[in-house]
């Protein structure tokens, strides 16, 4: 897990170098309905946000013997280093970037904390999660209403062995409470 966090930690250094200025959000709080939880999402960079979630989430279930069939709901925290990547282009093309609404792309770490439970035929307990890449989408229309949408693949590890799975996160909510500063509103 040690590994994980420092992985997550090299990546998100390296995409906040050489940038001065913000072209997102400064901060922002969300309330999630689709995975309930809540949401925030705070400008580090020209174009790059950190973002914390803390929700119940569907997620694979590495434990057992068909993961990718198998799809359970824990408690989890997920952490990203959002880039996005074309909020500059989307001010060109007279679009609103109101609540990062851009394309990313994300180095993400989740922690999830299941239950004890069994798993083909054996006691599983503890908490696991994974590392990865993922690329998405985020779009906030109207009165702050928010969609956020990633996928992409992570190394998953836990109390069973380890591997690499599929990672898909789906955010739907609205937006609370926003500090607005972007360049070109």
């Amino acid at each position: 897990m040690q590994k994980i966090i420092l992985l997550f930690g090299v990546l998100s250094f390296g995409l906040l170098q050489g940038q001065f200025g913000k072209n997102c959000e400064v901060r922002q709080w969300k309330i999630n309905g689709f995975s309930p939880g809540i949401e925030y999402e705070q400008g580090i960079g020209v174009n790059t946000t950190f973002d914390v979630r803390l929700a119940l989430q569907p997620a694979l279930d590495p434990a057992v013997a068909s993961p990718l069939q198998d799809v359970a709901i824990f408690p989890a925290l997920t952490l990203q280093t959002r880039f996005y990547h074309n909020l500059g282009q989307r001010f060109q093309n007279g679009r609103k970037a109101f609540g990062n609404s851009g394309n990313y792309v994300a180095p993400t770490v989740a922690i999830f904390a299941p239950e004890t439970r069994f798993a083909n035929e054996r006691l599983v307990e503890g908490p696991q999660g994974y590392g990865g890449l993922v690329y998405g989408i985020q779009r906030t229309i109207g009165d702050g209403f928010s969609i956020s949408i990633d996928a992409g693949a992570g190394y998953y590890v836990g109390p069973f062995r380890g591997g690499i799975y599929p990672v898909a996160n789906v955010s739907i909510g609205w937006i609370v409470s926003e500090k607005r500063w972007c360049v070109g509103r």
